[in-house]
């Protein structure tokens, strides 16, 4: 018997494998049904209110918040406390996310920020010092 040359052991490896390819190819395709009831918020809009509450003596300077990639700058902002207007959240959002800087009375000073999704609080980040900075972000 003849030994296979490597061309035709090449020609062999290149058949399984772009059988293999083809095979998940079709596999990956077949129940592929463009039905987003898996996908987090697909299903319902939700109304999303971002909050900062700073401790006595400090002051709260800029928030950057939104849904998905569409943020809103909120600056010049002074006090201990800040609230977004009600942002709606479309069906098929994904998450909230929210950041909050402030400057602090002292070293111990502290700054909280909230993420509120339909009248309930869901996510909420800190942050302490002097030079505050708090972010949170949540997933529907």
């Amino acid at each position: 018997m003849k030994k296979p040359g490597m061309s035709q052991l090449l020609k062999g490896t290149f058949v399984v494998l772009l059988a293999t390819m083809l095979l998940g190819f079709v596999t990956s395709c077949s129940k592929d049904d463009d039905d987003d009831n898996n996908v987090n918020g697909a299903n319902k809009s939700h109304k999303v209110v971002f909050k900062a509450i700073a401790s006595a003596g400090s002051d709260i300077g800029v928030a950057v918040y939104g849904i998905d990639g569409n943020p809103t700058t909120a600056s010049s902002l002074s006090g201990t406390t800040w609230s977004s207007p009600e942002v709606t959240a479309e069906k098929g959002a994904y998450n909230a996310n929210v950041a909050v800087n402030a400057v602090g009375a002292n070293a111990s000073s502290t700054l909280k920020v909230q993420i509120w999704v339909d009248g309930e609080l869901k996510k909420e980040g800190t942050s302490s010092g002097q030079y505050l900075s708090a972010s949170s972000s949540y997933v529907f």
